[in-house]
């Protein structure tokens, strides 16, 4: 009796290593700055919640237009009072999350109309943000750990050249710049599809939400093959984007209980996977997202 009993025990236990083994453990990255009503910059790092904070956004540049900041009402960056958060994005590094500053958005003034302006844009944001120097840095002198190509507008051309002045930049400087990308799932993406296949990129984080087509409450099938194509790409690890809340998103919001009993199973067996992005950390305050899914990221 004592030998038959302890078969299903080891049948469990051989599943669930073999469910670890086939596993990986990822962080969630969560964007910041579109709302006063979220907690501080610091107090989102200090939360131990999240593994990349992404500033958003730089939303006008490129074309001769002088390049502005927006972080909605956090701070006054045309007086320069945002060099404040240096202290902050410090803070933030000192606990090991990668702070990184996000370039588009949905709605903005931006665009890149040769590889000459790609290159004064990459100078730009090396000098202003990165491991160069400039007498204004909208964020005083902390140095970020990469740029966040959110680009959801305009040309699709030359963002490539953008990707490659940066990496060359922190080559030649010596240090190391991370670059992430925050696709629409639909594959390829209209804009950031080209610069995704240089092969520079660390982090891609496709955004599984207002695209009806390939978003989970589509189907099972429908998601798992987008998923699938954008395992493909050249980049070091792909995070699935999800609203916190369904204010955060037209469609897209999947509760949190599906989410680790049904979404993340089909995916974290994947070598490129690498966790959950979040928009936004006003959304994830309301409801808790983060915190209900960590454990199971």
């Amino acid at each position: 009796m004592a030998g038959r009993a302890l078969i299903p025990f080891q049948l469990t236990a051989t599943l669930l290593l073999a469910l670890l083994a086939t596993s990986h453990a990822g962080g969630i990255a969560i964007y910041w700055g579109q709302n006063t009503g979220e907690a501080t910059l610091s107090a989102t790092c200090a939360s131990r919640k999240y593994q990349f904070v992404i500033l958003a956004f730089v939303f006008q540049f490129g074309q001769g237009r002088a390049p502005k900041l927006d972080l909605s009402g956090h701070c006054d960056t045309s007086s320069g009072r945002c060099a404040v958060l240096s202290s902050d994005i410090r803070s933030c590094q000192r606990r090991g999350v990668k702070v990184l500053l996000s370039i588009g958005g949905g709605a903005g003034n931006y665009g890149l109309s040769s590889p000459a302006d790609a290159r004064l844009v990459a100078a730009y944001l090396w000098n202003s943000y990165l491991g160069g120097s400039s007498s204004s840095r909208p964020l005083g002198d902390a140095v970020l750990d990469g740029i966040d190509f959110d680009i959801e507008l305009g040309s699709a051309k030359f963002w490539d050249n953008l990707a490659k002045d940066l990496k060359d930049m922190s080559k030649n400087a010596g240090t190391a710049v991370l670059l992430s990308a925050a696709p629409q799932c639909p594959f390829p993406d209209k804009w950031d599809g080209g610069a995704i296949n240089t092969g520079l990129f660390d982090f891609v984080w496709v955004q599984f939400y207002n695209n009806p087509e390939c978003q989970f409450s589509s189907g099972r099938s429908a998601f798992l093959a987008a998923w699938k194509k954008w395992e493909s790409v050249p980049a070091g690890k792909i995070f699935l984007g999800l609203p916190a809340s369904k204010d955060a998103a037209g469609t897209g919001f999947v509760p949190a209980g599906q989410l680790t009993s049904q979404v993340l199973p089909l995916i974290k067996g994947s070598s490129k996977y690498g966790g959950v992005m979040l928009w936004s950390k006003f959304y994830d305050d309301r409801t808790g997202y983060s915190s209900a899914i960590k454990s199971h990221v």
